[in-house]
């Protein structure tokens, strides 16, 4: 008896070995999606989505050669999957991967990524590769988007209508998936000849119809003129294989006001020569509708430049940084003339002698 009993107690503390090994085995493997994404703990669902398509787009098996990449690509998904959820990422932040796994299962690597670009690059998770035969893949569209500088200031969401080519069942078959092969044609005894010839399989046969979708463009605030937005298999289709993509460049529209360069913003303003002597007051509607207020106690000159700190454009890297207003102002005159004692009496306010200096102004 108490040699069992000792025996229990040993099978009791190996048990507890197991579990505790198992317990720090799970703390050690488990992913932190957070860093997988480079964002952190507090990371809006904005900031989440903007890391998720740069990673992916980045790490993409069909676009990265590095072996690593399908690897890198498939974690990428399935952080997206769990931190742009707000059930999930609540249960991960407070039970970890484990938790995820104990609650549901997680969606296809490559579905989250399609579901996001509004297609696939052709790579299959999981699926033969069909004697590694590179997929072939229809034209890529570039269009430009215009956008008005208001809407790259504040952010905004535009919804495109796309008419897309979408393949339908068709009646008969077609030659499909068409590759040259070589072929022994017998010439005699012992004698016989390689050519090259085409092959192809019959496929049944397929038409396109224009089907409308709408595509969803987020610009960001701080998003700069030429900035390219990718939607995956939104392009020319491919009888053969996959869609092309269809890349929005986006053009910023001429603003009646404000010339933006990088982050800053610049702007004119006229004054009339009262206010550029005396001074004056006024306020500058900026794009998001605020009031830039503008106070001058001092002359004015043609030319001058007055600069308010940050209330420039915001920086799209982080949008808590802004970059600078500068406000050039130009000077009315009168036209006409002035009467003798009009002149006289500005003279006399002026104080100053009478000067002309040429120089090199270019």
């Amino acid at each position: 008896t108490h040699t069992m009993r000792i025996i229990t107690m040993d099978v009791k503390q190996f048990l507890m070995i197991v579990i505790l090994l198992s317990l720090c085995y799970q703390v050690l493997t488990e992913r932190d999606f957070y860093k997988i994404l480079g964002v952190n703990r507090d990371a809006s669902t904005k900031q989440i989505k903007k890391a998720y398509r740069s990673l992916a787009m980045k790490y993409h098996p069909d676009k990265n050669p590095d072996p690593d990449s399908q690897t890198k690509f498939h974690d990428i998904n399935e952080a997206y999957e769990v931190l742009s959820d707000d059930e999930k990422r609540e249960v991960y932040n407070r039970y970890g991967e484990e938790g995820l796994k104990k609650n549901q299962g997680h969606h296809h690597g490559s579905d989250i990524f399609s579901s996001f670009f509004g297609g696939s690059f052709g790579f299959r998770f999981g699926q033969a590769d069909d004697g590694h035969r590179e997929i072939p893949r229809g034209g890529t569209i570039t269009m430009d988007l215009e956008v008005s500088l208001a809407d790259l200031y504040i952010g905004q969401t535009i919804n495109i209508a796309r008419f897309k080519p979408v393949a339908q069942a068709a009646t008969g078959t077609r030659k499909c998936n068409c590759r040259m092969e070589m072929k022994t044609i017998p010439l005699g005894p012992g004698r016989f000849q390689m050519v090259q010839q085409e092959a192809c399989d019959e496929c049944p046969n397929i038409k396109y119809e224009n089907e409308e979708t709408i595509l969803e463009v987020e610009i960001e605030p701080g998003m700069e003129d030429g900035y390219q937005y990718p939607f995956v298999s939104e392009g020319e289709p491919h009888i053969d294989g996959e869609p092309g993509d269809l890349i929005l460049v986006i053009r910023q529209k001429r603003n009646a006001v404000f010339q933006r360069r990088g982050d800053d913003l610049y702007t004119n303003v006229t004054i009339s020569l009262r206010d550029a002597l005396v001074g004056f007051e006024m306020d500058i509607t900026h794009l998001d509708r605020h009031k830039v207020h503008i106070v001058r106690e001092k002359i004015t000159w043609p030319g001058a430049v007055v600069m308010k700190q940050g209330e420039g454009m915001p920086n799209y890297e982080n949008n808590l940084k802004r970059g600078n207003l500068y406000i050039t102002f130009d000077v009315n005159f009168p036209r006409g003339t002035f009467e003798d004692q009009d002149k006289e009496d500005i003279i006399r306010v002026l104080e100053q002698e009478s000067s002309q200096k040429p120089y090199n102004g270019l």
